[in-house]
């Protein structure tokens, strides 16, 4: 039987490409973006099969609505995909607080929201699938980046704890975790914050140089994820399995060696 999806951030990158596999084997899509003109080209190819839902995530409001039109036109809820978000850019130092309280409400707070709105027709039908895009960067942190990685971090917390509380429903969570891929994330709707000269070498010698990774290459791990009867809780999408393998032996290391310490803080 068709299923049907919510995905959010759908004109562009991996909710663009995770829409079309699953219309593609004859889901049906609704598909949000901020401007809804960029998913003409689904309409006109998958017609019914996409419902085209204008949505700013960070209106808790608009997104209960937007989840209650999908479930009214489709019939049913079956898997949610929060990928909306961007990424802002800026040592820690330089971040003003509208910068950090807007990343927060985009990558985290609209993810909430959405998971919310869908939560009640999943439970009510006794089942679902929601993946959190938290990518690489909600297990790991980079310079330079933090206000991003603080709202991927805190997703994936609030999210470890969704999946203990709805199991019983048969609703599952995944945090799918890409490293990087060819999405022009770094070029569409990346913000910066003012740089300080101060933190100018650091930027100079902490500059990523990342092999990219094919975004169409996965389609079929999100159709697989979503098919699954007990499908991971977490799941990373690329190659960087190696380098985020290394860095918790680095902090299991770190916890054992210190262990002595923590005993005896126990009393």
């Amino acid at each position: 039987m068709a299923k049907t999806w919510f995905i959010t951030g759908s004109s562009r990158g991996f909710g663009r490409e995770w829409a079309q596999a699953a219309l593609e084997r004859g889901d049906h899509v609704a598909a949000t973006a901020r401007d809804v003109s960029l998913l003409t080209p689904l309409v006109e190819r998958y017609g019914d099969a996409v419902l085209p839902i204008p949505l700013d995530v960070t209106d808790r409001s608009a997104v209960f609505a937007a989840v209650q039109r999908a479930h009214a036109h489709f019939g049913s809820l079956d898997i949610a995909v929060n990928n909306a978000g961007y990424g802002h850019f800026g040592m820690v130092e330089e971040l003003d607080e509208a910068e950090l309280r807007a990343q927060l409400e985009t990558n985290f707070f609209g993810a909430v929201w959405v998971t919310q709105a869908v939560l009640p027709f999943m439970r009510a039908q006794r089942s679902g699938r929601i993946l959190q895009v938290t990518s690489e960067g909600g297990v790991r942190a980079f310079p330079g980046i933090g206000a991003y990685h603080a709202s991927k971090w805190a997703l994936e917390g609030l999210s470890e704890s969704l999946a203990q509380e709805v199991a019983a429903f048969d609703i599952h969570i995944t945090n799918v975790e890409p490293g990087p891929y060819a999405t022009d994330w770094l070029d569409r709707g990346a913000r910066h914050s003012e740089p300080h000269p101060d933190y100018a070498e650091v930027r100079a010698i902490t500059a990523p140089d990342f092999e990219v990774g094919d975004p169409h290459a996965t389609r079929e791990a999100i159709l697989r994820i979503v098919d699954a009867d007990k499908p991971p809780l977490r799941i990373l999408l690329g190659k960087s399995f190696t380098d985020v393998a290394a860095l918790y032996e680095e902090r299991l290391s770190t916890w054992r060696q210190w262990q002595p310490v923590s005993l005896a803080a126990f009393g």
